[in-house]
């Protein structure tokens, strides 16, 4: 009998994860298996997935029980649960998520020697002070400053990770992503989180204009805030490429590689839609004022030294795809 050939997809339902599960579900030999909460079939989080035959749908509080039954089987676990929101305001539940759950399978695949893929983020990098290259040095990663809860708890794990890795105690393959700004089908369900892309797209179809947001620093004209815009077809076939590369192990930055404007991001959109740009600039919120991102920058070095070559698509490229392809189509899930 031949045997079953696993990946086990955590938040396999969400944005980045129903991406990544797409990809695996081309390789017809492997189970593709999900592990989410759908929640309110209104939320459409189920169409995300509804494309594809993955191999079995697992509730997150039976996860171990069915890894435990199943585990010899496992070729590699893809962690993309996560609580998302950076302005989620319960530091418990964040925390339980991001963490404690990532330390929990971490030391599960180090028992059972069961690869490991895991989502980090770019939050991790908080101002950018630091800059943003992906050193996986411990006293590095200890010296970055997240500005919130959520970049916070993602650096706890980076740091956990490296230091089980230092001491021997590691899945054969563990691999972190730092996530810029990802952008592309399936986040419908993100609502107020969903890319600035996919928030103006709306507007952008029924003809009106757009509003970006004011700039308050010297020397960056309104909406000339940057940021490393990836498209998540980019990020699901890293995601594939590494389930076949076993022997790349770290902490990765994931982006374009490239910095953009907003400016540049809104026009785009407009291009794929076929419409002249309207972009208007509104004040932004005092309360985010002081802790505004001006600017971030994958540093792509690693992944591509690691073997990756594969190029990164440019902006108006992944835009046009996401609208034509997507948004702008009756049925616009992946």
């Amino acid at each position: 009998m031949t045997q079953r050939r696993i990946a086990f997809v955590t938040g396999g339902a969400g944005f980045i994860g129903s991406n990544i599960v797409a990809k695996l579900a081309e390789d017809r030999g492997l189970d593709v298996v999900v592990c989410d909460r759908l929640r309110e079939a209104e939320l459409g989080k189920w169409k995300n997935i509804a494309k594809h035959a993955i191999g079995d749908f697992v509730a997150p509080e039976e996860m171990f029980d069915w890894l435990e039954k199943r585990w010899r089987d496992i070729e590699v676990v893809v962690h993309m649960a996560a609580v998302s929101s950076t302005t989620e305001p319960d530091a418990d539940k964040i925390v339980h998520s991001n963490f404690t759950l990532s330390r929990d399978l971490f030391r599960w695949c180090a028992d059972r020697q069961r690869r490991f893929v895991y989502a980090s983020s770019a939050a991790t990098y908080g101002d950018g002070a630091h800059g943003f290259d992906d050193d996986n040095a411990y006293e590095a990663l200890a010296a970055l400053r997240p500005l919130n809860t959520y970049g916070w708890s993602k650096a706890l794990f980076d740091l956990f990770a490296v230091r089980q890795a230092l001491r021997d105690y590691a899945p054969p393959q563990w691999v972190g992503l730092k996530f810029f700004n990802v952008y592309g089908p399936n986040e419908e369900h993100k609502r107020s989180m969903k890319s600035v892309a996919s928030q103006i797209w709306p507007h952008v179809r029924d003809g009106q204009g757009v509003q970006l947001f004011k700039s308050y620093r010297e020397g960056v004209p309104d909406g000339g805030q940057k940021r490393d815009f990836v498209y998540v077809r980019d990020v699901a076939d890293i995601v594939a490429w590494l389930a076949q590369t076993p022997d790349v192990n770290g902490v990765f930055n994931l982006g374009s590689g490239t910095a953009r404007t907003f400016e540049d991001l809104a026009r785009a959109v407009f291009s794929a839609a076929g419409r002249d740009a309207r972009i208007d600039y509104t004040p932004m919120p005092p309360a985010i004022r002081d802790k505004y991102q001006y600017f971030t920058e994958a540093k792509m070095d690693r992944l591509k030294a690691a073997g990756y070559v594969k190029p990164m698509t440019p902006l108006e490229e992944g835009i046009e795809d996401y609208v034509q392809s997507y948004l702008n189509q009756p049925d616009p899930y992946r």
